[in-house]
């Protein structure tokens, strides 16, 4: 049949997952970087999504396409958001706050604050240091484990009362300072905006906002605009929550400096 559908133009798309909330049947994913319409019969059509776009890349043509087909949509939902059809099930299992069971890469653990090491010569022993200082003067601030937000239990103790570093999974690549300047006294989670599932990360952020009394929340990414995507889910998952959480955002550039 020939029908209203979204198109999406690949040159014109940068990856930022902008479109992907706004898509409520889920018809829109990231897929090697770029946006794509994963499947026919689960666009109506309506164009909820092209307002989203800071490229323009969407619009709705008229083509030959199945009809959008709602029973596919609600089974493609329940596929990628299985939580949302049983919520009671969403907690992490006790076994696995124990260390028993379950992946082991997976298992929640808190990690000892081991602080800032003393930098030789500096004239404050307890500074960050920055990126003139000797390499590997600085011990790490981790606190817990897992971190990638896929992964993260969504009842996590660390959460409770934290002030929540979001950071992009190349900022700690590119800020030389990334322990000293940004983790240090922070819970972390960190994912890929371009690569993953914004609408799952979301989602999932606003699990834990609702569960945990987090204080704050900072949010760590590049300067490419796909980067953006990770603070867009951030905001999303405090408005889902519906608490008032404060954020901060801090753009960290391809050079490591930081902006903002």
């Amino acid at each position: 049949m020939i029908r209203k559908i979204v198109e999406i133009d690949e040159a014109r798309c940068d990856g930022c997952g902008e479109c992907l909330t706004s898509c409520a049947e889920g018809a829109i994913a990231l897929v090697g970087g770029k946006a794509r319409l994963v499947g026919d019969v689960l666009c109506d059509g309506l164009g909820a999504c092209l307002g989203e776009c800071p490229r323009g890349a969407l619009r709705v043509v008229e083509r030959e396409a199945a009809a959008f087909d709602e029973a596919a949509v609600n089974a493609h939902l329940a596929r990628r958001r299985p939580s949302a059809s049983a919520p009671a099930a969403a907690p992490q299992p006790p076994a696995h706050a124990h260390g028993e069971g379950g992946c082991p890469g997976a298992r929640p653990r808190t990690l000892p604050r081991r602080g800032l090491a003393v930098v030789p010569d500096a004239p404050a022993a307890t500074t960050p240091r920055s990126a003139a200082a000797p390499a590997g003067a600085a011990e790490g601030q981790l606190g817990h484990w897992p971190i990638q937000l896929h992964l993260v239990p969504i009842a996590a103790p660390y959460f409770q009362g934290a002030d929540l570093l979001v950071a992009a999974d190349c900022v700690p690549f590119a800020c030389a300072g990334f322990h000293g300047e940004l983790l240090a006294g922070r819970a972390l989670v960190v994912g890929c905006p371009k690569l993953d599932d914004v609408r799952a990360y979301a989602e999932k952020l606003g699990q834990i906002f609702t569960r945990a009394d987090v204080r704050s929340v900072t949010v760590a990414r590049m300067e490419v605009p796909c980067c953006g995507g990770i603070a867009m889910a951030v905001r999303h998952g405090i408005a889902a929550s519906g608490k008032d959480i404060p954020v901060r955002d801090v753009i960290v550039g391809i050079d490591g400096a930081l902006r903002g």
